[in-house]
């Protein structure tokens, strides 16, 4: 009885981290255009920096902002894809969860994440300094397929090494 309450209860709750993606990705989408080259900017500097200590690179300056200036570009791309890769898992496990499987998974998982995408470029219309994209859904969705893929894979992991030979001992007993 309590199994049955529990599940009932944290089922519907498995959508959260879903919704919580949803939020971050229209967070970062509502700030202007400076503020976001900035911030993408100083995570490419990070990197630059940190490869530059690393393998003790001895770059002066101008070197550093050189090299932040030519990731910077590529930095962004890569933070829609993360963005999106995160936001395919934890949209596409609820749904299977809830029993959403074969070709309705991927069909299901990629047309809300897509269409989120699509939303998200238009918000960005509205939004000083920001303009959508058509390249940039494009670019989401490939976090997207590899995000929904990596779901798929993992619960056919689990369902072949873990669910049936729980299945089998069932039947045994």
């Amino acid at each position: 009885m309590i199994k049955v309450l529990l599940r009932g209860i944290l089922k519907p709750l498995s959508f959260l981290p879903a919704l919580f993606m949803m939020y971050v990705i229209f967070s970062f989408s509502a700030q202007p255009g400076t503020v976001s080259g900035s911030l993408s900017y100083k995570v490419s500097e990070i990197i630059v920096e940190s490869a530059n200590d690393a393998f003790e690179l001895h770059w002066s300056d101008a070197e550093v902002v050189h090299y932040t200036d030519r990731i910077h570009h590529t930095v962004r791309k890569i933070a829609h894809v993360t963005e999106y890769f995160l936001l395919a898992i934890s949209i596409s496990f609820p749904l299977y969860v809830y029993g959403v499987r074969g070709i309705w998974l991927p069909l299901l998982a990629g047309f809300l994440c897509v269409g989120f995408a699509g939303l998200d470029e238009y918000h960005q219309s509205f939004v000083a300094g920001r303009s959508p994209s058509v390249r940039d859904v494009g670019i989401d969705s490939i976090g997207i397929f590899i995000g929904i893929l990596m779901v798929q894979f993992f619960c056919f992991l689990g369902r072949i090494t873990i669910f049936r030979p729980l299945a089998k001992h069932k039947k045994r007993i």
